[in-house]
């Protein structure tokens, strides 16, 4: 199954800027001044929706087995992150305040240890889809087959062999309880032919969806468009930085 939002001559399907509304004001006492770059502000939109219309995951369920996992790979994009765990209410909104800071939990990439709700900490990019399928794997050695595996990467980081991996294994052993989250906002160096990053995971497997990274139905739609039988990616196109 590959399903494709509408896209104008000329370029990617046209969204609105700015982050969603619960969120900005969040995000922006995290900058304090500060800029971010297009790293952060695509991803802002899928989180959301991860959050608040596909997760089963509450902060009072950080610890059920039972639970959706959520893997941030792209480690680097976390202020969007830590503004969505505030907003629903995993980590008290005066955390933002020293983000980054000497004594802060809330570090440039997220800590498991230290950030309720975070399942892995991350660093060097490419190793996040790994972990989830480690994790899918494990759910499903311990007969938990409800829970999800939710894992956002960035379309650079598709350059990583280790990716490759993770994707050609998962579509062979069938994980069908794993869904992979592509940012494509423009900045993988080597690109892909044809259908575009998708592509990618459909040769070995899997079925896919690509859509407007800030259209909030058509995410929704793509991230609970798994088939039940086979891993799923979802490519959240965003060509409009902030």
């Amino acid at each position: 199954m590959t399903a494709t939002a509408p896209t104008p001559a000329g370029g990617p399907p046209a969204s609105p800027a700015g982050p969603p509304g619960p969120v900005a004001p969040l995000l922006e006492r995290i900058r304090a001044g500060r800029e971010f770059g297009a790293n952060v502000y695509s991803t802002v939109d899928v989180l959301w929706v991860l959050y608040d219309r596909v997760l089963r995951i509450t902060p009072e369920t950080v610890d059920d087995p039972d639970r959706d996992r959520f893997l941030l790979s792209k480690g680097h994009a976390v202020a969007g992150y830590y503004a969505v765990l505030a907003a629903k209410g995993f980590v008290p909104v005066d955390w933002l305040d020293d983000q980054g800071g000497p004594d802060s939990r809330l570090g440039d990439h997220p800590d498991r240890l230290l950030v309720p709700g975070v399942e892995i900490g991350s660093g060097s990019l490419g190793h996040g889809l790994g972990l989830g399928v480690g994790t899918a794997l494990g759910l499903r050695a311990q007969g938990l087959l409800t829970p999800r595996v939710y894992v956002l990467l960035g379309d650079a980081e598709l350059d990583e062999g280790s990716n490759h991996e993770a994707i050609a294994y998962a579509g062979a052993v069938g994980l069908a309880n794993l869904t992979a989250v592509v940012i494509d906002n423009g900045s993988a160096t080597h690109g892909w032919p044809g259908d575009g990053a998708a592509a990618r995971f459909t040769v070995n497997g899997w079925t896919a969806a690509t859509v407007d990274g800030r259209d909030h139905d058509a995410l929704h739609a793509a991230l609970t468009g798994q088939d039940g039988n086979r891993p799923h990616v979802v490519v959240a196109v965003v060509r409009d930085g902030k």
